[in-house]
C-alpha cells in the first residue's frame, strides 16, 4: 500500500469531542470519524487494525474447538420476554434499541445473543452425544448509552466477539470455562496488551461465576482493587474486603438500648453529626431509603442500613433486591433515592429526611398509592454488627446515641451491601491491604449455568435416557475497545505505538526526498522486497517535507520505519523502531535479515 493511495487525512489539533488521549490519536491520526454521538465511522488504517484483532481472536477460538457462526442481530422479543430480561433491557437499563415491524412485532436490535443462540440450541442440541459444543461469532452490537464517551470505549455501535458453550453437566462447563482463560489471555498478550482477570459481577447476564480481564490504564473506568500478593484481583462492583474495625462508643447501649435524644439542628450528614459532637463515623448508623421498581410495575421502598464510614454498593444493593424479590415482581428495572418531592407525590405525610433511624415505621407508607405498604430493611453487616451506635430519631434535628439493636428494633438482614475501598484489609490475609488501579474492560467469561436454557427449554437427552437443561457457558471480547485499549496503554506524545501483531502496517518505508531519483528507487527497491518478504509494508511516497513525513509515521504509530536519504547514494538506510526510538544506519541489503527475526517475534506478543 502507498500512502498516496490511502486516504490519509491527519489532524494537527487534539478534538474537541475528545477526552482521553487513545480517543484523542484515533481521531487525529485518521483512524475513526464520528458520525453521531457514540457512532464511529472506521475508516481504512482502523479497519486494517480491526482485522488484524479478530484474526487473533479467531486463531485462538478455532484453537479450543470453538466453531464460528452469525447469528441475527434483529432479535424478536419474544426470546428476551420467555429469559425475563426484556423488560430490563428496554425498561430498566434501557439499552437495547427496540422496535416494531410493519405487522406490529417487538424486535430488538442485539446488545448480546444468548436468548438467540439458546433458541437455536433448543432445537439443535438434543443428545449428550452432541456435546460440548462451543460457537462464536464476530459482528456488530448495539446498546444505547446513557453517556456515549471516549469513542470506541463506549459507543452504542461497537465489534464484539461472543462465544457460547453447551454441556451436559457442570464439569463440562467449567473445563470450557477454564479453556477460555487461558484462550483470552493468550489473545491479550499477542493484541501487546497488558491485562489482569478480576473478579467481576455477572449483571443482567447472569450466572454463577464471571471473571473480567481488564487492560490496565489510567484512563479506565473501572476501579481495581486487588492484593499485592496477585492471590485476589476485583471489579470493585464484585469486590469483597475486611473494613476497619469500629471505635466502641464510649458508654455503651443507653436508655434501656433505644437510646437518648441528642440535639442535632441542621446536622443532617454524618460529617456535620460527627463535627459537631466529637462522635466518629464508624459510631454511627445512616439509613437509605430507596426505591425498587419491576417489571410488574410494582414499587418497593427499601430502607438501607450503613455504617456512617462505609459507601453503599448499588451493584451489591440490585443483587440482593433481585434475589429478594424478583421471583415475584418480574426483573428489576431500577433502583433510585427516594426524595422529598416523591414522598409528596405519593401523598404521604412528611419524612425526617437527614434524621431517619432503622426504627422507621412501616405504617409511614399505609396511604401510599402505588408502593408497597412496608419497607424491604437491608443492612450491611459492618452496620448489623454494631453494638451500640447513632442514628437518627426519627424526627428533625435529632440523633439517638446509644441505640442498640434488637432494643431499638429488630436487626435487619445482614449481607455484604458495601463498596470495598483502597486501603482495606484483604479478607484472605488481613496483613495485607486492597490496592487500586484503573482498568478497562476487554473481555468478561460467564458460567451462565442453566439461567437460559430452562427458560427457553433448551433441553438434552442424558446418557440414562432422561431429559434435562443445558448447561451453558458465555464468552466475550470488545474487539474494537481492544483496539482502543492498545492505544491506551501504547502510545508517546508524537502519537500511536501499536504493538506489531495488530499495527495496521508493520514497516513503513519513508523516502526523505520522492523527487530525488535515488532515494525513490531505492525505496521502492525495500518496499517490493519487504511485500515478497510476507511483510505488511506500507511506502510513503508523496511528495512531502522529510518532516512532515516522520510526523506523521509516529502519528499513526506504525512499528518500524525505514528511511530512506542520503546514503542512498551508498546504499545505506536507517531502521527506526517506533516504540523505543532506537535507531541504527545499516546497509539496505542487511534489512531483511535484520527486521525479520524481531517481526517474527513480536506478531506473537513478544519482545522482538
Amino acid at each position: 500500500m502507498r500512502v498516496s493511495r490511502l486516504m490519509l487525512v491527519t489532524l494537527r489539533d487534539d478534538p474537541s469531542e475528545a477526552e482521553i488521549p487513545s480517543h484523542k490519536l484515533l481521531l487525529r491520526a485518521g483512524y475513526i470519524r464520528r458520525v453521531a454521538s457514540g457512532i464511529y465511522a472506521y475508516l481504512p488504517l482502523m479497519w486494517r487494525v480491526l482485522q488484524k484483532v479478530s484474526r487473533v481472536v479467531r486463531e485462538e477460538m478455532d484453537g479450543t474447538g470453538a466453531l464460528e457462526t452469525l447469528l441475527p442481530q434483529l432479535q424478536p422479543a419474544e426470546l428476551w420476554q420467555r429469559s425475563g430480561r426484556w423488560a430490563g433491557y428496554t425498561a430498566g437499563e434501557g439499552i437495547m434499541f427496540h422496535l416494531e415491524d410493519r405487522q406490529g412485532r417487538e424486535l430488538g436490535l442485539g446488545p448480546t445473543h444468548e436468548e438467540v443462540i439458546t433458541y437455536l440450541a433448543s432445537d439443535l442440541l438434543r443428545s449428550y452425544r452432541q456435546l460440548p459444543v462451543n460457537l462464536y461469532q464476530i459482528q456488530s452490537k448495539f446498546r444505547d448509552e446513557i453517556r456515549p464517551r471516549f469513542g470506541l470505549m463506549r459507543g452504542r455501535e461497537f465489534i464484539m466477539k461472543d462465544a457460547y458453550s453447551f454441556h451436559a453437566n457442570e464439569e463440562s462447563l467449567q473445563q470450557t470455562y477454564a479453556a477460555m482463560d487461558g484462550a483470552y489471555r493468550r489473545i491479550f498478550a499477542r493484541c501487546g496488551l497488558r491485562a489482569v482477570a478480576v473478579e467481576a459481577d455477572s449483571g443482567a447476564i447472569g450466572g454463577s461465576a464471571s471473571q473480567e480481564f481488564m487492560v490496565t490504564a489510567e484512563a479506565g473506568e473501572d476501579l481495581i482493587l486487588a492484593s499485592s500478593d496477585g492471590a485476589y484481583a476485583a471489579n470493585q462492583e464484585r469486590a469483597v474486603s475486611l473494613a476497619a474495625d469500629p471505635i466502641p462508643l464510649p458508654g455503651g447501649p443507653r436508655a434501656g438500648g433505644t437510646g437518648e435524644p441528642l440535639a442535632t439542628p441542621g446536622q443532617s450528614s454524618i460529617e456535620d453529626l460527627c463535627a459537631g459532637h466529637g462522635i466518629e463515623p464508624c459510631q454511627t448508623v445512616k439509613v437509605l431509603m430507596l426505591l425498587a421498581r419491576f417489571e410488574d410495575q410494582s414499587a418497593q421502598p427499601l430502607l438501607v442500613s450503613l455504617r456512617g464510614d462505609q459507601q453503599l454498593n448499588e451493584v451489591k444493593l440490585a443483587n440482593a433486591v433481585t434475589a429478594r424479590c424478583s421471583a415475584e415482581h418480574g426483573a428489576l428495572l431500577d433502583i433510585s433515592p427516594i426524595t422529598k418531592e416523591a414522598v409528596a407525590s405519593e401523598g404521604l405525610l412528611p419524612l425526617p429526611f437527614g434524621f431517619m433511624g432503622p426504627h422507621l415505621a412501616d405504617g409511614l407508607l399505609s396511604d401510599s398509592g402505588h408502593w408497597s405498604k412496608h419497607f424491604l430493611r437491608l443492612a450491611d453487616s459492618t452496620a448489623a454488627e454494631l453494638s451500640s451506635f447513632v442514628c437518627g430519631a426519627n424526627s428533625t434535628d435529632i440523633h439517638l446515641v446509644g441505640a442498640a439493636w434488637g432494643s431499638l428494633c429488630p436487626c435487619p438482614e445482614s449481607l455484604d451491601l458495601r463498596a470495598a475501598q483502597p486501603g482495606d484489609r484483604c479478607q484472605h490475609d488481613p496483613s495485607q491491604q486492597l490496592q487500586a488501579s484503573r482498568g478497562i474492560e476487554v473481555g468478561h467469561i460467564f458460567q451462565l449455568g442453566r439461567k437460559y436454557s430452562e427458560a427457553l427449554e433448551a433441553r438434552f437427552t442424558n446418557e440414562s435416557g432422561s431429559e434435562e437443561a443445558l448447561w451453558m457457558g458465555c464468552y466475550g471480547i470488545g474487539v474494537s475497545r481492544l483496539a482502543q485499549a492498545a492505544v491506551e496503554q501504547h502510545h508517546d506524545g508524537n502519537g500511536i505505538c501499536w504493538p506489531v501483531s495488530i499495527a495496521p502496517f508493520e514497516v513503513i518505508v519513508v523516502a526523505a526526498n520522492w523527487a530525488e531519483a535515488e532515494q525513490s528507487s531505492l525505496a521502492e527497491q525495500l518496499y517490493l522486497r519487504l511485500q515478497e518478504a510476507g511483510v505488511d509494508v506500507l511506502l510513503d511516497d508523496r511528495s512531502e517535507r522529510a518532516g512532515v513525513k516522520f510526523k506523521d509515521a509516529d502519528l499513526i504509530g506504525i512499528p518500524w520505519r525505514v528511511v530512506v536519504g542520503r546514503g542512498a547514494a551508498d546504499g545505506l538506510v536507517e531502521l527506526v523502531e517506533r516504540s523505543s526510538s532506537s535507531k541504527r544506519d545499516l546497509p539496505a541489503t542487511e534489512l531483511l535479515e535484520t527486521l525479520l527475526p524481531s517481526l517474527a517475534s513480536q506478531r506473537m506478543g513478544l519482545p522482538g
